[in-house]
């Protein structure tokens, strides 16, 4: 058998928990990470998607919060408060661990991807985390209270905010990081994980030459659905869906990823909304998109590459 060269474009829980179930499949995926949630704190430079995706692949993931660490404990920033630091952003003792190493490797020279590669080979991750740049990209909201960095509104104000538009600061001058490219243009298989179209995946494809690089690839390409019976499974992608004017659905999502991809992945929830999005040019696909634990995300995984041609036994 021969093994499909698998592509996943992620960010945060969602993207995380399909590359690892591509992973749980069998097949050393190449998962090409959002950067513009990074963030500079205390000193430290912060990715909290790449963190995701590393510590989901290492299994070292807090399962019930669907980020940060397993056991975590938070001596260090009891510590901080106490000597007059905000310490609105929750970082775990162990946790700065993997901020303390990257920024110092960062401060010495090595590029982002570089450090990516080192912290997951000490972690024991096969698959390949590729930044999808090493330059420095923020993105950004603008809200009825101003325009708000990433964190700022995510995090400090639990993404309460109506977003009125979303940018993404620095991306022009931005290039695609060492292997960005050739990962989306030499799979067999590209998947657009179920991640936030606006603060996940675009800030990915709006990187120069990446877009290119995802329409003309001759890889299968496939989407899977963040929006579930009208709701997001995580985060805000259905407030965002409503107040920058796209109908809150799966049928919405598929308007986004029109000329992107050859496949829509929808819940059994949205089985009536198939016809619609098959009408958009896609071939559909209506199955249980939950992933839930390891079981489920390789289930889901399994069955996206065999709707792209590659069944795995």
């Amino acid at each position: 058998m021969v093994v499909p060269r698998v592509t996943v474009l992620a960010g945060g829980v969602g993207g995380a928990r399909l590359a690892h179930g591509v992973a749980l499949a069998g097949v050393r995926p190449d998962v090409v990470v959002n950067v513009g949630d990074d963030t500079e704190l205390h000193g430290l430079w912060i990715s909290p998607d790449l963190d995701t995706v590393l510590y989901t692949l290492a299994g070292l993931n807090d399962e019930e919060r669907g980020w940060g660490l397993r056991g975590e404990t938070y001596a260090t920033l009891t510590q901080m408060a106490a000597l007059g630091e905000d310490t609105w952003f929750t970082l775990g003792d162990k946790d700065l661990a993997t901020h303390v190493v990257r920024s110092a490797r960062m401060r010495a020279g090595a590029p982002l991807s570089e450090v990516t590669a080192q912290l997951a080979a000490s972690l024991g991750v096969a698959a390949r985390l590729l930044p999808v740049t090493d330059d420095r990209v923020a993105t950004l909201l603008d809200t009825p209270s101003g325009r708000l960095a990433f964190q700022e509104y995510f995090v400090r104000r639990h993404h309460a905010d109506a977003v009125l538009g979303v940018v993404h600061e620095g991306v022009e001058a931005a290039r695609p990081a060492p292997g960005v490219l050739e990962a989306v243009a030499d799979a067999d298989v590209l998947v657009i994980a179920p991640s936030n179209p606006f603060l996940s995946v675009f800030p990915v494809l709006s990187v120069p030459g990446v877009r290119d690089a995802v329409r003309t690839t001759a890889a299968r390409r496939v989407a899977v659905s963040p929006i579930v019976g009208g709701q997001a499974i995580k985060g805000p992608a259905a407030q965002i869906l409503e107040t920058l004017g796209h109908e809150v659905s799966a049928l919405g999502v598929a308007r986004l990823y029109t000329g992107l991809v050859d496949v829509m992945v929808v819940d059994d929830a949205d089985a009536a909304l198939a016809p619609a999005v098959r009408d958009l040019g896609f071939d559909v696909v209506v199955t249980d998109t939950i992933m839930g634990g390891p079981d489920g995300r390789e289930r889901l995984a399994r069955e996206l590459l065999a709707v792209a041609g590659h069944p795995l036994p």
